[in-house]
């Protein structure tokens, strides 16, 4: 696989033009008795009442180097925490992190990186959601209000990084924290109901735990944080810079 990565120090080469139009919606249709709230106005390690704060940007550093080839603690930590690919089938089931294989085909250079949303600052998905649905809260972290979601799924299609699923069949055994529905797109968000608490996503923790601690969360803006300093002392990178998103999510080593 050739490696689509580009460094943080390139310049920008603009936005890739993404599709607009009208065209048929589908409808959305939630599993029974399920209730798909809004992700954004939960309470959270703040205080009572506290809105999200733009001071805040939640990000990810993923060190390539420790991110072992046959390593899947931090997809199958998501998938428990959230209640994902139930069905086994990789044609229909959601998938909201992968791990995928890189190869740079001029250096003979080969490893493997988890994928997933990469909650950018300016994200496409948000650009081209008729409804509003597909939504960016104010720290960063991009979400999908599936009250609202049609199914239309243009949000798939402008994703460069195809980190978006939809949900084809009737969704079962749902976990509370992470509320799915039928006819509605998903993604990584970050276990934002974790973040809130003042605890680290599912996949972060699994990946400290019990595998080789390649994942680093924290707060981007905060200079005294693992991850600011992180970034700022290392050559970091992200997929596609060239399309000018800003990426929550970076790669070290690649």
């Amino acid at each position: 696989m050739t490696r689509l990565i580009a460094r943080d120090d390139e310049p920008a080469e603009g936005r890739r033009a993404f599709l607009r139009g009208a065209g048929a919606f589908a409808a959305t249709a939630l599993a029974p008795g399920v209730s798909l709230y809004a992700f954004g106005a939960s309470p959270s390690a703040r205080a009572p009442g506290e809105p999200v704060s733009s001071k805040v940007r939640w990000g990810m550093l993923i060190d390539i180097n420790k991110c072992g080839d046959g390593c899947d603690k931090c997809v199958t930590a998501c998938r428990e925490e959230n209640g994902w690919g139930g069905s086994g089938n990789p044609e229909t089931d959601a998938q909201w992190i992968r791990k995928v294989s890189l190869r740079d085909p001029k250096t003979g250079w080969s490893g493997s990186a988890p994928v997933m949303c990469q909650h950018c600052a300016d994200p496409p998905c948000v650009e081209v959601c008729p409804t509003g649905a597909s939504f960016k809260r104010a720290d960063g972290i991009v979400l999908v209000d599936k009250h609202i979601c049609i199914g239309c799924r243009y949000c798939m299609m402008a994703c460069p990084y195809k980190a978006r699923s939809f949900v084809h069949e009737p969704i079962h055994d749902q976990k509370p924290q992470a509320p799915r529905g039928k006819g509605a797109v998903e993604s990584c968000t970050l276990c934002v109901d974790r973040v809130d608490a003042g605890r680290q996503p599912a996949c972060v923790e699994a990946c400290s735990s019990k595998g080789g601690g390649a994942m680093t969360f924290g707060d981007l803006n905060d200079p005294d944080s693992d991850i600011a300093k992180a970034v700022r002392e290392h050559v970091t990178e992200q997929i596609r810079s060239d399309l000018g998103l800003n990426t929550g999510v970076r790669y070290q080593n690649l």
